[in-house]
């Protein structure tokens, strides 16, 4: 599947934005949902990245009046190919704001699933925002989640194969210090032109 521009992590020098467009104080916000760790590990990773001065760290759940930021770095992990429902909520009450998405999934973020619970996530708030960047990563699944799997018949597209195992296992690894990095590295690039 071919990617757009916001998927590719470019290397290289970086410039530090302030936080100040047109004498203003841009203030940015790093929230998230998470339910294994993963997506809160990876905002956690993001915020200490980026650096514009006026920016804060909080769950989704704790954003009592999103229009006190100018931009919103919104994270997710995904369910059902989309953002989990709390997300999906948040995402929806956005309004005339430069968003950008980081989400976590249990599979290769690369796949065609990976890309689409993405722009599935982007479709929510692309029409009343700027979208200014997304990214995904892989990210390990619950020990409730696999015990879960294990259970269903071997019919079923979830149900636990010798490969999905070893996924699994790889799955334990993320997100890593690479992945967190990389995630940074975008979005202090693209803040550093947005904001």
């Amino acid at each position: 599947m071919p990617l757009d521009d916001s998927f590719t992590l470019i290397s290289g020098s970086i410039s530090e934005e302030s936080g100040i467009h047109n004498g203003i104080e841009m203030k940015v916000l790093v929230t998230y949902s998470s339910l294994t760790g993963n997506t809160q590990k990876l905002a956690e990773g993001i915020y200490e990245g980026i650096s514009p001065e006026f920016k804060e760290i909080k769950p989704m759940k704790e954003v009592t009046d999103a229009n006190d930021y100018d931009t919103i770095l919104a994270g997710y992990w995904v369910d059902k190919g989309g953002p989990n429902e709390e997300a999906k909520k948040f995402l929806e009450s956005l309004s005339g704001k430069k968003v950008g998405l980081f989400a976590t999934l249990g599979y290769w973020p690369d796949t065609e699933h990976g890309m689409k619970s993405l722009i599935n996530g982007e479709s929510i708030v692309k029409e009343k925002n700027q979208v200014i960047a997304k990214y995904i990563c892989q990210g390990k699944l619950s020990e409730k989640i696999i015990s879960m799997f294990e259970k269903l018949p071997v019919d079923n597209p979830h149900a636990i194969t010798d490969e999905k195992r070893k996924r699994y296992e790889v799955a334990k690894n993320h997100p890593s210090s690479l992945d967190i990095a990389y995630a940074a590295e975008l979005f202090r690039e693209r803040l550093s032109v947005h904001v």
